[in-house]
């Protein structure tokens, strides 16, 4: 009887999908984004951890600028989304501890993400930057101000600029928590919101910069 050939069975990789190419590609490049910035990062970098080549990248997002815009618009997305949704508390100091919760929480759970958007995005996102971001937010959160604003009888229309400096205030503790990771996110927005909130509490109806005031009580 002749001897029976066997033929060893060939391990083949599962062909991605074009859905699951494009996911993979941006995950990879928000990773290098995350690390090294827009301009630190290549398209040779981004196809090398995919193990694609480069025509790959390019078919699906026409190159790094398109996988950045894709890459922000998502973070942008996520963090007003949360943000948006936890404005759900009974009372507006309640709606500022969750809006300052929120933000903090983005900064832990999705680090990448806020490392990506606090360098500033990058103009080829075609979303804006940092401070755009920050901007939408605040106008989310403004109407909490305005309408206590009004009940204590100060300048409603003085409510978008101290909303600005709310949620300015808290990304960039965000920035340097981010870093430091101490102490825990529940303490950082306590303090936050104690230093918000009692000095809204005492708002001066006409605030007045004292070197000026001092000058004209000397005139």
């Amino acid at each position: 009887m002749g001897a029976v050939s066997e033929q060893q069975p060939r391990s083949r990789r599962k062909r991605m999908t074009g859905k699951e190419r494009r996911e993979q590609l941006l995950q990879i490049g928000r990773e290098l984004f995350a690390e090294r910035g827009f301009d630190g990062t290549s398209v040779e970098e981004i196809a090398a951890r995919a193990g694609v080549s480069k025509p790959v990248v390019y078919e699906h997002f026409g190159g790094k600028e398109g996988v950045y815009a894709v890459v922000v618009d998502r973070e942008m997305q996520t963090l007003l989304n949360m943000v948006g949704e936890s404005l759900t508390a009974d009372t507006p100091r309640g709606q500022i501890e969750n809006a300052a919760m929120a933000l903090l929480r983005y900064v832990e759970e999705c680090s990448q993400g806020f490392r990506i958007l606090a360098r500033d995005s990058h103009a080829a996102s075609g979303t804006g930057s940092f401070a755009s971001l920050i901007s939408d937010i605040a106008t989310q959160v403004e109407h909490i101000l305005a309408e206590e604003f009004k009940a204590r009888g100060y300048d409603p229309k003085m409510a978008p600029m101290y909303a600005q400096s709310l949620v300015g205030m808290v990304a960039l503790t965000g920035q340097w928590w981010l870093e430091v990771r101490r102490p825990k996110r529940e303490v950082v927005a306590a303090h936050l919101v104690n230093l918000a909130w009692n000095g809204l509490s005492n708002l001066e109806a006409r605030p007045v910069l004292e070197t000026l005031r001092r000058g004209r009580a000397g005139e």
